[in-house]
């Protein structure tokens, strides 16, 4: 196909208005010789294009280069791996690269800690250093590009923590959408650069909407009320948007009210009007086949890409690096009409001007275009990612010991002895999404290293060290020496060093075994078994086994893989070695009976390391690949049995004992808050862990990081995990009403803060003012330190259910020893608004509002209230046509799509299911009762008008036919009898059948 060339309406945008002398090659016939046309031929002439000259706008340079592509060119880059037009001089393009906590499966760069651990320092200005730092760095590997590099970011994740048991609740920030807002708009703005016209990288934030569960994530689907979908799960993705922080947005995987999010209109109906700039939306990897796989959506992928375009899809991450396949669907959609030119266009224009902010279309690559490689883990870095380490740091518990001193910090100048033991005390573990550590400072070497050579340094993992020998033959289990390792066999006649293996203990009966004789983990390649993984790892995380004990003392292994978890694994799952000796799988009934020999008791020693030390540092809690992660939820929240019975074991022989918790999410440590004196959280913290671990326990930095979510003391507080209803299921801190175990907002000081009673700048507040808010924080103690000051709001009376309090505003101040300073917090009328669902829009009620400051959602040392001035509610008029979405309550129902493009309808599944209109004005009375509904079951059915309550008094019943199709919508009527005055009105379903819109006139 020839080159097509520049359109007439974009010359005419260039001010070059003359006839084209030649179509097709952007050259200009002779026109007035304005200043700009004298710019753009000096450009052509040197460069050949005007898309290259960094002079002109932005918008004349996309339009310009947009112009040149071929239509088979413009498809071949709606793909995420967007293949170079060289005759253009422009090059490949790829959407995509990694970069939660720091750039991940480039190489070695610097690890920053879990984005869990960057919203626990509440330190906005600390995480916008680390974005550009993150920036730097991606830019850094430009010169070379690696495999899997990219400009385009993915990150940061904001979907919210609002359910402890969430496989990826490493990747987000908070169960609260203010503090996940305030951190995600700090990451993004550092990822992007300082630039006002260019981009350093272009940050994808996901994953939108409403994505919390791996359980069938494809498939499950998030329903979402009204109000919960705006206050809640849209809420945690506006700010970045409307701040410019971000580029674009990465869809999920699951359903949203019954419609896959990869087509999900609100990507071009919303997300778009939050954004004062172009957005380059992108799907997540392989979700366009979902639609036609296990979604079953859409018929052929062709319908499927042009819906996702439609919709407001820029880039298709489908297929790795292969793009025949949505090259292929979108072409035939095309051909077939199921979309236009101009939609390709309007998604191309969108990837191209993230393009041209990139500086990639600049002759010398733009403002960040110089960056080398330099800047990865500079010494500035390294010392960034200590910073934030230690920021991040929780002190949980901090009880008095001796007399009233509390155990922490530790005095290094005093101890002589430090035993430190546990599992998580020799190693770092990284996480899916984290980087290659450049290096690695352990919790014992962080800890060493601060004591010097004052003191000693005493313990180990707390792990048992076994032998695994075959009942029947004797012969053992035996590993390779060498760096490698080596296939598993049953070859060894004694336990000696291949033959020995250590024991972790990651919960739920599941373990890693490493070996003894190179330090490397045993996994599973799918066929054989070998020693040679320096860390459990992988999609399917093959280095886990369960050790199943069996009678006359005897045990059987299974290996417990993720895959073994898949419909194609089948039954083969224990060991059993062949005739040669190397060590496969067989079903459970053929397997080998193995005799567990004990070389060294793990617990034994860490004992005797505590007993004889002056104070027992015990670091246990989760490794990242195992213990719930992407595509696996966790179904417990205790710590594994075998480190809850080592702290007690070490607490025994040792009262002076600190627990440090590494963790990605809480835990249920009932136990340990109530017996140990001194407990520390973090997450996996990268490189700088243990040398942060170190800076809090010996006091070098007085810990001030706080919980961004509620750690509860059982599951048995938690609803469903698939229930995303966080007001009607009192989720969160927002809504919870049971006894935690650490309130949202929790974490200690070395030290005391005072808070004076807080002051306004006015006593009322109008429907568009403004109020600040001011408290007087004093630092009572003999240490310097920071204090993270909190502002809660809860409005007294509403017409709707209101969260018991909610955050809107927060500060991390730093004050000194036996001074004071004063916080002030700005709240607009703005941050008071909620959902009003009888008309769809925000709304500022009229009343009283309480405002709260303290140290925690739990910890309020400031009360006043302020009266607001908005509006009332008033009375529903369900006279007008109203959706059937926007109820105010609900039971056996469930939000579904009113049709494959747009729309949310009422589902209901079974005899007696309700949804309830709350305060409806019937006036003196509506005689008609009209509702849009859908019945694809054969038969007939009946919707009833009821008043007061779901059994309260039929006012009118509709029967509803049979349409045929979920889709198919027809009108039915009711004559109304008794319908007047205010009542609450409930619409009761007889069996399975949707509801779109409804009046009663």
């Amino acid at each position: 196909m020839q080159e097509q060339g520049t359109p007439r309406r974009h010359l005419i945008a260039l001010g070059l208005t003359a006839p084209l002398a030649a179509a097709g090659t952007g050259l200009v016939a002779a026109a007035p010789a304005t200043a700009r046309t004298r710019r753009v031929t000096r450009v052509g002439a040197r460069t050949g294009h005007p898309f290259q000259d960094p002079q002109l706008p932005f918008e004349d340079r996309v339009e310009d280069l947009l112009g040149r592509l071929t239509r088979d060119e413009k498809i071949s880059l709606l793909h995420q791996q967007q293949p170079a037009v060289p005759r253009l001089g422009v090059r490949s393009f790829r959407t995509g690269t990694e970069a939660l906590h720091g750039l991940a499966w480039l190489g070695k760069a610097t690890v920053f800690p879990q984005a869990l651990g960057l919203a626990s320092t509440w330190n906005p200005a600390l995480i916008k250093r680390v974005g550009a730092a993150v920036g730097d760095e991606a830019r850094g590997f430009q010169q070379e590009r690696p495999e899997g590099w990219g400009l385009n970011l993915w990150a940061p994740v904001v979907n919210l923590l609002r359910d402890p048991r969430w496989g990826r609740n490493e990747e987000g920030y908070s169960e609260d959408p203010y503090l996940t807002g305030a951190i995600s708009v700090a990451y993004g703005t550092g990822l992007q650069g300082e630039h006002p016209r260019y981009l350093k990288t272009a940050p994808t934030i996901k994953h939108y909407l409403a994505n919390n569960t791996e359980r069938n994530r494809t498939t499950s689907d998030s329903v979402l009320p009204p109000r919960v979908r705006h206050e809640y799960y849209e809420a945690a993705f506006r700010p970045a948007l409307t701040a410019d922080a971000v580029t674009g947005v990465m869809t999920s995987y699951n359903l949203v009210n019954g419609r896959p999010a990869t087509v999900n209109p609100d990507l071009d109906a919303v997300v778009r009007k939050w954004a004062d700039k172009d957005l380059l939306n992108v799907t997540d990897a392989d979700a366009p086949n979902n639609l036609t796989g296990g979604q079953d959506y859409y018929p052929t992928l062709a319908e499927a890409d042009a819906a996702a375009l439609k919709a407001g899809i820029d880039s298709f991450t489908s297929d790795s690096k292969e793009p025949g396949k949505t090259v292929k669907a979108l072409t035939t959609a095309l051909e077939k009409g199921l979309i236009s030119e101009s939609d390709i266009d309007t998604a191309v224009r969108h990837i191209l001007g993230i393009r041209c902010r990139l500086g990639e279309f600049d002759p010398d690559g733009g403002p960040y275009g110089k960056i080398s490689k330099s800047v990865v883990d500079s010494p500035e870095h390294r010392a960034l990612a200590r910073e934030t380490a230690r920021e991040a740091v929780v002190l949980l518990k901090n009880a008095p010991l001796e007399g009233d001193r509390p155990l922490l910090p530790l005095d290094g100048k005093r101890l002589k002895k430090v035993a430190v033991v546990g599992p998580l005390a020799d190693t770092l573990y990284v996480d899916w999404y984290s980087g290659s550590l450049p290096y690695e400072v352990t919790p014992r070497e962080g800890i060493k290293e601060r004591l010097g050579s004052a003191g000693k340094v005493t313990g180990g993992e707390g792990v048992d060290r076994i032998a695994v020998k075959n009942a029947a033959t004797g012969a053992y289990l035996t590993a390779g020496s060498g760096a490698d390792g080596a296939v598993l066999t049953e070859s060894g006649t004694g336990a000696g060093a291949t033959a020995q293996f250590d024991v972790f203990d990651w919960g739920q009966d599941i373990v890693t075994l490493r070996s003894a004789a190179n330090a490397k983990y045993v996994g599973y390649d799918g066929k054989v078994f070998r020693n040679d993984q320096d860390q459990p790892g992988g999609w399917y995380v093959q280095q886990q086994f369960a050790l199943e004990k069996r009678g006359e003392g005897t045990w059987l292994v299974r290996y417990a893989g993720y895959d073994t978890l898949t419909d194609w694994f089948g039954p083969k799952k224990y060991l059993k070695a062949g005739d040669d000796g190397t060590v496969t799988l067989v079903a459970e009934a053929d397997a080998t009976r193995y005799e567990v020999e004990t070389v060294r008791d793990g617990v034994a020693e860490a004992v005797e390391a505590a007993r004889d030390a002056d104070v027992a540092v015990v670091v246990v809690g989760t490794m990242p690949a195992i213990n719930g992660r992407e595509d696996h939820d966790r179904t417990d929240m205790a710590l594994a049995e075998g480190q809850a019975a080592l702290v007690k074991a070490v607490h025994r022989a040792n009262p002076r004992t600190v627990v440090v918790l590494e963790t990605s999410y809480p835990e249920t440590i009932t136990w340990e808050q109530a017996h140990i004196p001194a407990l520390v959280w973090t997450t996996h913290a990268g490189q700088e862990t243990g040398n942060a671990l170190a800076d809090v326990l010996f006091g070098d930095h007085n810990p001030a990081g706080r919980l961004t979510q509620t750690w509860y003391r059982s599951e048995d507080d938690l609803p469903d995990l698939l229930e995303y209803d966080v007001i009607k299921a009192d989720r969160t801190y927002l809504y919870f009403r049971g006894d935690v175990l650490y309130p949202f907002g929790h974490g200690l000081s070395y030290t005391t803060f005072r808070y004076g009673e807080p002051q306004l700048s006015s006593r009322t507040l109008g429907p568009d003012g403004t109020v600040t808010v001011s408290v007087r924080v004093t630092n009572t103690g003999r240490r310097d330190g920071d204090e993270v000051v909190q502002l809660y709001v809860r409005r007294r009376g509403s017409r709707d259910k209101q969260p018991l309090q909610q955050l809107r505003g927060f500060e991390r101040v730093r004050v000194k020893a036996g001074r004071s300073t004063t916080v002030r917090f700005k709240l607009r009328a703005a941050d008071l608004a909620h959902w009003d669902v009888t008309r769809g829009r925000e709304v500022v009620e009229s009343g009283e509002i309480e405002l709260r400051v303290g140290a925690s959602c739990g910890d309020i040392r400031g009360r006043t209230t302020l009266r607001v001035r908005g509006e009332e509610i008033p009375p529903r008029d369900l006279s007008r046509t109203t959706r059937a979405a926007d109820f105010d309550d609900y039971r056996g129902v469930r939000l579904v799509d009113e049709s494959k493009v747009r729309g949310d309808a009422v589902g209901a599944a079974e005899d007696g299911a309700w949804v309830l209109f709350r305060d409806v004005d019937l006036g003196s009375g509506a005689r008609k009762f009209t509702a849009r509904v859908a019945r694809e079951g054969r038969g007939g059915g009946s919707l009833t008008v009821r008043l007061g309550s779901p059994r309260g008094r039929v006012v009118g019943t509709a029967s509803v036919p049979s349409t045929g199709d979920r889709y198919a919508y027809e009108s039915v009527t009711a004559r109304l009898r008794g319908a007047h005055g205010r009542h609450d009105v409930y619409l009761v379903f007889s069996d399975a059948m949707r509801l779109s819109t409804f009046s009663l006139r």
